[in-house]
């Protein structure tokens, strides 16, 4: 199973935004939409991620002023990204190995998708179950 099997489940709406949107705005996208983090892209290419451990990290350091911040000041850079063709466990390894839980997915230079470590997780889960009822049906047949 790869990255792009993953994709191909969803919508195809990509909840991004430009380095210079303020933070708060991108907190509060973040917050409706019930996510961690959000690539911060510039002609369609990703540049940095924000995400909640950056606004926390920031917030510590500096103070509520970087709510007015752009989120080019906060974000992680540079982005580390993944291809449509890269297969789940590998990029389950990457995460684990960088501590991230969220990968833009790039192909030829722009993004396509953005999954997270949960995204990953539960692909992989739902692989295992088919797999075991399978053979649960060989067996029984």
């Amino acid at each position: 199973m790869t990255f792009a099997s993953i994709l191909q489940r969803r919508d195809g709406e990509i909840v991004q935004v430009a380095p210079g949107t303020p933070v708060r705005a991108a907190v509060e996208l973040l917050a409706d939409h019930r996510i961690g983090a959000v690539p911060v892209v510039q002609d369609g290419q990703v540049i940095g991620i924000m995400s909640e451990r950056d606004v926390i990290y920031a917030l510590r350091r500096d103070g509520a002023e970087i709510l007015d911040w752009p989120v080019e000041r906060v974000m992680t850079q540079p982005a580390i990204t993944v291809e449509p063709a890269v297969g789940i466990l590998t990029g389950l390894s990457l995460m684990t190995k960088r501590r991230i839980r969220h990968l833009p997915v790039v192909d030829g230079g722009r993004m396509v998708g953005f999954v997270s470590i949960g995204d990953l997780v539960k692909a992989r889960i739902e692989l295992i179950e088919g797999e075991a009822e399978a053979m649960r049906a060989y067996i029984a047949g």
